[in-house]
């Protein structure tokens, strides 16, 4: 079985993204050689592992962070860095399926998210470069009533006002494409620099004396009451407590959670810069985009003036050969105007979707915890996940418990045909959104 951890990506090196090539590069941290010990070990260094980090420092605890890679070189350094409101699902499904109280708790939880990225910023002086708005775009003329009625909803039912619907005229006006009739603009959202982010988030928990080992790659672990037991390939760790923040590249570290959160590849394309005419036009007020598309488009106009535009999944281990060209046939979609602009990026990333798209928060055992499984809105929830693995690691349960006590089902098809059966799956609804 291949190891995704390696299977697309040149050990301790960031993919060629845009991301990489504009970020404040991090000082390599050292990897591990040694025995060491702490009070809590973090596997993983992308917005859970690093959130939960920081949430932990500020209580004094001795904090150890391992990441197989460089801090932020998952899909907490790859994606597309909208920083969206509420949870995967709307209010509606939410509802219907755990009740307006639980429903309005994670909403709660979501608004709380942002809050708590923009919190970091601002308290850390993270410079990632931060624009407010999401418009979310329907490619279908028949979604035009049920997004008025989600509007109106979060409107009337959640008192959240920085939400409007936007017509078919509206929608022209806000981009320079036909391929959709209406949406909605969520100035309460946003988009940011998602590496600028991670790195941030790092060098303020090294401050905080936060123990970082990078190329450090975990190959096992074991638990007792009183002790987690990491191994790597040259060292280990000893510590009272740990916490999973791996997402896509878990690999076989714990089977229940890779039960339950399946990898999936997802890719981003840049342009060259575009004259700012041109790159002004295509969205107005610099806002970033996602559709309805159940495999997503979404896009944005970087600060350089590129389009940044993602799209297409694949679903078994390997990147496609060439993703520039597989994600600009998706570019060329919605922007046909493009036709002869290079494309200057093309990088691919894992990310971790689960069955019902909310997050796998878990305790695992009485001093091991688990949270992954973001499907593809990580940025807020990710880094709230960790404040609240954190907050669990020291005894206090209440946020943590409206995640950790959804239901989660796994997979179905158990190791050897997850993958196979989820493909179909995919397929299935990508075919759905051509028709």
């Amino acid at each position: 079985m291949l190891n995704l951890l390696f299977t697309n990506d040149r050990q301790g090196e960031y993919p060629p993204s845009w991301y990489e090539a504009t970020a404040d590069s991090l000082s390599r941290q050292p990897s591990l050689n040694e025995s060491i010990q702490c009070d809590v070990c973090i596997i993983g260094a992308g917005f859970t592992g690093l959130s939960c980090a920081l949430t932990l420092s500020q209580s004094g605890l001795d904090v150890v962070v391992l990441d197989a890679h460089r801090v932020g070189w998952g899909a907490s350094g790859r994606n597309g860095g909208q920083l969206g409101s509420g949870q995967r699902l709307d209010q509606f499904e939410l509802e219907a399926r755990y009740g307006l109280d639980q429903a309005r708790s994670m909403w709660d939880l979501a608004q709380a998210a942002k809050q708590h990225v923009h919190d970091l910023i601002d308290d850390y002086e993270i410079c990632c470069d931060y624009r407010a708005g999401i418009m979310h775009v329907d490619h279908r003329r028949r979604f035009a009533r049920e997004t008025a009625a989600y509007v109106e909803k979060l409107n009337d039912g959640y008192q959240y006002q920085h939400i409007t619907f936007a017509d078919h005229a509206e929608v022209c006006q806000r981009l320079a494409s036909d391929a959709y009739f209406s949406g909605s603009v969520d100035i309460g959202s946003g988009h940011l620099h998602p590496l600028k982010l991670a790195t941030g988030y790092a060098r303020a928990a090294i401050k905080q004396n936060v123990r970082i080992y990078e190329n450090t790659e975990v190959l096992n672990y074991s638990d007792t009451a009183n002790q987690v037991l990491v191994k790597t390939a040259a060292g280990d760790v000893s510590a009272k407590q740990m916490l999973l923040a791996c997402n896509g590249y878990l690999g076989n570290l714990h089977a229940q959670v890779a039960a339950s959160v399946m990898p999936i590849n997802n890719y981003i394309i840049a342009t060259e810069p575009l004259e700012p005419e041109l790159a002004n036009s295509l969205i107005q007020d610099n806002m970033a985009v996602a559709d309805s598309k159940f495999v997503v488009n979404y896009f944005r106009v970087s600060p350089d003036n590129r389009l940044l535009f993602g799209g297409r999944e694949s679903y078994g281990y390997r990147f496609p050969s060439d993703i520039k060209s597989f994600v600009r046939k998706a570019m060329l979609s919605v922007y046909p105007q493009l036709i002869n602009t290079k494309i200057d990026y093309g990088w691919g990333g894992t990310l971790a979707i689960t069955m019902n798209r909310l997050p796998y928060i878990k305790q695992l055992s009485s001093n091991v915890i688990s949270s992954s499984g973001y499907s593809g809105h990580g940025v807020g929830m990710a880094t709230l996940a960790g404040k609240l693995c954190g907050q669990a690691l020291t005894g206090k349960f209440d946020s943590y418990n409206v995640m950790s006590a959804i239901d989660h089902r796994a997979f179905p098809g158990g190791k050897s045909l997850r993958s196979p059966l989820l493909k179909l799956g995919m397929l299935y609804y990508s075919l759905r959104d051509k028709l």
